[in-house]
């Protein structure tokens, strides 16, 4: 990107509010896609009008809703940056109004699904070009997401000492480059040290390659995709369906939703109401299916 201000705020943000790579990549693509679509004028002479239009376009081409809003949060982001670092007077996207997300629930496993799922790579045929250890490695992979509850990307990151056998915990680095401490469970901690021992994984990044290079996320998601289709399970449930399952399996259990906040490292509460509504449409269906006088 040629654009200085642009620059500049993409440099702010990775530098001095430290976040994600992918975030950075998401805010640098909306920057771009926008000054292609309308080069001029410059940033200060843009009115909500110009946003508006954008708006339109994009609608027009049937983008999809949470997309159109990732793009103009990094828009509006980078307007505040703009007040705050270059004296701007205002900021043109307050006045514009953006379409509202449709209100979807997030799809969850069942209890015999996960463990069909958990149960794959033990049960899978290895491939004769991979190495002996690698159905152990997708086995500690599945039961660390399930268990933990992390982002794909979380995952992806961890090193060896991220793994606290003797507390039973992970250290993960969320959003924000925020920490969190999470607990594990044993079979989890187990599948892991065995996939550790098989490996021959002493230090450096937890989960490898056959290379011995840090397994990418694009591989965990391949992976994923191959065991959810050998235990039966749709394949339109992503890495992060299992974080869905492993916070309303929490809820439906009884955990309170402050605790799941925490251990989902959500900043805002709201975010993780969403599972409560899961758990009641699901205590709902229990209610219709067993109660004569539903």
């Amino acid at each position: 990107m040629s654009d200085p201000l642009a620059e500049q705020f993409l440099e702010h943000l990775e530098v001095e509010r430290n976040v994600s790579p992918r975030t950075l990549i998401n805010y640098r693509h909306a920057l771009t896609t926008f000054r292609e679509k309308l080069p001029q004028p410059a940033w200060s002479e843009l009115r909500p009008d110009h946003f508006r239009r954008y708006l339109f376009e994009r609608m027009k081409l049937g983008i999809a809703k949470p997309t159109i809003r990732l793009h103009f949060a990094a828009l509006r982001t980078f307007y505040r940056f703009l007040i705050e670092r270059h004296g701007l007077a205002d900021n043109p996207l307050k006045q514009v109004q953006l379409p509202k997300l449709d209100k979807k629930l997030p799809v969850v496993l069942n209890p015999k699904q996960i463990d069909a799922l958990l149960a794959a790579p033990h049960k899978m045929q290895k491939s004769a070009k991979a190495p002996a250890w690698m159905p152990k490695r997708d086995a500690a992979i599945l039961e660390l997401f399930y268990s933990s509850g992390l982002r794909i990307a979380e995952l992806a990151a961890l090193d060896v000492p991220s793994i606290d056998t003797y507390n039973e915990t992970v250290r993960v680095l969320g959003k924000g480059r925020k920490e969190r401490i999470v607990p594990v469970g044993s079979l989890a901690l187990e599948a892991i040290q065995q996939y550790r021992h098989a490996a021959a994984v002493k230090t450096g990044p937890l989960f490898i390659n056959k290379s011995r290079k840090r397994l990418s996320i694009r591989s965990v998601w391949l992976s994923l995709k191959r065991y959810l289709d050998h235990a039966g399970i749709p394949a339109n449930i992503s890495p992060h369906k299992l974080r869905h399952s492993f916070a309303t399996h929490l809820l439906d259990a009884g955990a309170d939703l402050r605790s799941v906040q925490t251990l989902l490292g959500h900043a805002s509460l709201s975010t993780t109401q969403i599972y409560t509504h899961v758990t009641v449409e699901r205590l709902k269906r229990a209610y219709d299916d067993a109660h004569p006088r539903a």
